[in-house]
């Protein structure tokens, strides 16, 4: 099947539809047919199940709890020297690099808005402006659970409507505004060096984005943009430390981050291509962010 049809397959295919119908078959308990699917699936992607807190297959109830699996205790030890900043996830870095007259780099040839990207709040883009993003796609073999990367308070989340396009890298370097089109979850987090934001973003077959404050956030999927604000302070404020699970992926996708001007810089072997494993050193404070002693 060449690339384009590929690509053209997904304009017409009925996305929601599809995705909706992976999300039954993936909370669905099957017993032995479930099990017979998940050892296809290890086998399938070569996932090292000696990392999973539960390594037996025929331990996990539905599809979906084995692809949000735990790992076992330091299986992904979290770098904590306080002027490094943690990688969110497994993954694999699509592109990286300065968030340029409001545009972030999709794939070559291909630029989007900050401010679509965060739901069209073009104020809350602001916030970011001349500073630097990361996109980093999960594979399907990857872990699922989604990381912070540097101590945090949730500030907003918004829930963002749009496509479910597949978001390999066949299609973020085809299919135009890709990550701004796609449904997705916005997480704004405050920090001692700024605000920082972490995107989830959606796809074909994504079955559900939770969050560990508001549990599921997709499905149902909404027509239209939700906003969430929280407190700094109190005992409804919700405060993350550098390494704390923050959300999920039931089947794969996407997170991008965004960090404020002059605050980081990325690690020297942070380049497009890089695989990432959850809680190594993705960027340094810069001297003028680093929190103080």
């Amino acid at each position: 099947m060449n690339d384009n049809f590929k690509i053209g397959l997904q304009y017409c295919a009925p996305k929601q539809t599809l995705t909706q119908l992976a999300g039954k078959l993936a909370s669905m308990k099957a017993g032995k047919l479930t099990t017979a699917v998940i050892r296809w699936f290890i086998r399938r992607y070569g996932i090292d199940m000696s990392l999973a807190h539960n390594p037996d297959p025929a331990a996990y109830a539905t599809f979906n709890d084995f692809f949000v699996r735990e790992l076992k205790d330091g299986a992904r030890p979290i770098n904590n020297e306080a002027h490094i900043i943690s990688h969110p996830a497994d993954a694999c870095v699509s592109q990286l690099g300065p968030i340029t007259d409001g545009q972030l780099i999709q794939a070559k040839g291909h630029t989007y808005e900050a401010a679509e990207l965060l739901g069209g709040d073009a104020e809350l883009a602001a916030e970011f402006q001349d500073g630097h993003f990361a996109t980093l796609y999960l594979s399907p073999k990857d872990y699922h659970r989604v990381h912070m990367p540097c101590d945090g308070t949730l500030r907003k989340m918004i829930y963002v409507p749009g496509e479910l396009f597949s978001v390999n890298p066949l299609t973020a370097q085809n299919v135009p505004n890709l990550f701004a089109r796609n449904e997705r979850v916005v997480c704004i987090f405050d920090t001692e060096f700024g605000p920082v934001a972490q995107v989830l973003v959606g796809a074909t077959i994504v079955g559900s984005i939770e969050t560990v404050w508001a549990g599921t956030i997709t499905p149902p999927r909404s027509p239209r943009v939700h906003s969430w604000d929280y407190p700094a302070e109190g005992d409804q404020a919700i405060t993350l430390k550098k390494g704390d699970e923050m959300g999920r992926f039931k089947l794969g996708s996407t997170v991008i981050n965004l960090f404020p001007k002059d605050a980081i810089r990325f690690v020297e072997e942070m380049e497009p291509g890089k695989t990432t494993l959850m809680g190594s050193a993705y960027a340094e404070l810069t001297a003028v962010a680093q929190p103080e002693a």
